[in-house]
């Protein structure tokens, strides 16, 4: 399988730099900041999502999906996530019942908006914390993310082979898994030098090829549902990447995955003996 047409590649490129960029900024300029840019992104997601299992509706529904989402988030801001999450289930019941009363399609659909963005907002800021190892976790979360979709994207179309899940994504392939994997792993690995007394570098290869596999089953988990609902893409935001669902859909499984790594272990992914 060939790559991109050079015009297509370079505009993936930019925008995937631009999106990157945008990102650090926010991580490095301090926990507020990370917290408004978690909210930017959230109200954004909620529109795509409405608009993508709706028929494009937004409405009082999709309202409602936003602002549930927000409201979780706000909770974690205040070291509340777990009113937060639970904040993630009361927004369901509440978009399910504005949605069938409203006569919405998919009404079922719709209340999951509130889980599906608002679980990973509450994630991603109880990982940040304010402290230094909140700020490197989330830095050591995305450059594996990152490294995922770059590996994935650039292994199955060069190398190309069977069809990962075909019936959600016709073109993924295991070569991309694998990629992503591979990729994933090598960038996890620098944090030893980062953080000595952290884990060893086989542990953090291998954390980072398990993140890999979150990532990619939640970006399978958005084409399955584009899929469903005979999309391409969640939206048409980010020039070469579609939504920015598309862009962040591995993120979205990989923030929570961690969290519930964190949380149930009692040790920071970085800073364990």
């Amino acid at each position: 399988m060939i790559l991109a047409a050079p015009s297509a590649l370079r505009q993936r490129v930019v925008s995937g730099v631009v999106l990157v960029g945008v990102a650090l900024a926010g991580l490095f300029s301090g926990r507020e900041v990370f917290e408004i840019m978690l909210a930017l992104g959230g109200a954004v997601l909620a529109w795509e999502w409405t608009r993508l299992v709706s028929g494009g509706r937004f409405g009082s529904t999709g309202f409602a999906v936003a602002a549930a989402a927000l409201a979780a988030g706000a909770a974690a801001a205040v070291a509340r996530p777990g009113i937060g999450l639970a904040l993630c289930g009361v927004g369901a019941a509440v978009v399910y019942v504005f949605a069938s009363t409203g006569g919405r399609d998919h009404p079922k659909w719709l209340a999951a908006g509130p889980v599906y963005i608002g679980a990973p907002i509450v994630a991603l800021i109880w990982l940040r914390g304010d402290d230094a190892a909140g700020l490197e976790t989330i830095l050591w979360l995305m450059a594996c993310v990152w490294a995922t979709d770059t590996g994935a994207y650039f292994f199955g179309r060069a190398i190309g082979g069977p069809k990962l899940a075909p019936a959600f994504s016709p073109n993924k392939t295991w070569a991309g898994l694998f990629g992503g994997m591979a990729c994933s792993a090598g960038v996890a690995v620098p944090a030893v030098w980062l953080v000595p007394a952290g884990p060893p570098a086989m542990a953090l290869a291998v954390a980072g090829a398990a993140i890999a596999v979150v990532a990619q089953a939640g970006d399978l988990l958005e084409s399955f549902v584009k899929r469903r609902f005979g999309a391409k893409d969640s939206g048409t935001l980010i020039p070469g990447h579609g939504g920015l669902f598309d862009r962040v859909d591995g993120l979205l499984t990989a923030a929570v995955a961690m969290a519930l790594f964190q949380w149930t272990t009692d040790a920071r992914i970085l800073f364990w003996p």
